[in-house]
């Protein structure tokens, strides 16, 4: 196997700094393609992402901090484990939360893309919002649900969005249900829980993955009726 040549080189890093240039300008639509590309690479991609990512550190983070993360997580890198544990030790999100509850283990299974166990997980960690009784019936009264503190969902919903390309999330959901005029039947189809007069089944029919319709998870269980996602979506969280 013949060594690289300086031209060819010199060629790569090129490429990489027009990459990098075009990263730091690009729409975030353009960003997250972006950011495949240069981790593509190898190592001089990662590192590239590595310093992008502590560059926007001063600013809020969203989904592209999310999708770097991601990134450097899955690489096999010793280098970006090491500023991970370092600069990230429990993830990209801070988790606030005015009742004490710990969303580590959320932000951990979002963080790896496992999602059916971070929906299971987050339905959990509302029940333990609204208390006692709802962790031990595993499901919630719409009447909780109005006494649940702002920083709580919009932790879980930052959560969902950072770690998706900001694709699931309730205020996601909200939008959507605005978007089509409050109209559930219309809303069911379009986040992929419906399919004409058919409920999609739980587990196996709702996809567990970004391929899924924007909106798409978390999921609540709708055939109990609207009220508790209605709740979810009219919360004063979202402003």
């Amino acid at each position: 196997m013949s060594e690289p040549t300086t031209s060819s080189l010199s060629e790569t890093s090129a490429n990489l700094a027009d990459l990098e240039s075009q990263l730091k300008t690009a729409s975030e639509k353009n960003q997250l393609q972006l950011i495949e590309q240069i981790a593509a690479t190898g190592e001089a991609g990662l590192i590239i992402l590595k310093q992008f990512l502590q560059e926007r550190q001063k600013g809020p983070i969203n989904f592209i901090d999310g999708k770097i993360y991601q990134v450097l997580l899955k690489s096999d890198s010793p280098e970006m484990s090491d500023f991970l544990r370092t600069a990230y030790p429990n993830g990209v999100v801070s988790l606030q939360s005015l009742r004490g509850i710990d969303y580590s283990l959320v932000q951990e299974l979002l963080a790896k893309q496992d999602y059916q166990a971070a929906d299971r997980l987050s339905m959990q960690k509302l029940c333990e919002l609204a208390g006692p009784q709802a962790m031990e019936r595993k499901w919630l009264y719409f009447t909780e649900i109005d006494k649940f503190p702002l920083e709580d969902l919009q932790t879980l919903d930052r959560l969902w969005q950072v770690y998706s390309e900001g694709k699931f999330g309730l205020s996601v959901q909200r939008e959507i249900w605005l978007g089509v005029g409050k109209n559930w039947d219309k809303l069911w189809p379009k986040i992929g829980w419906k399919n004409g007069n058919t409920w999609t089944r739980y587990p196996g029919e709702f996809t567990w993955d970004l391929t899924a319709p924007r909106g798409h998870l978390p999921l609540s269980n709708q055939l109990r009726g609207v009220r508790v996602i209605e709740k979810l979506l009219t919360h004063p969280a979202w402003g």
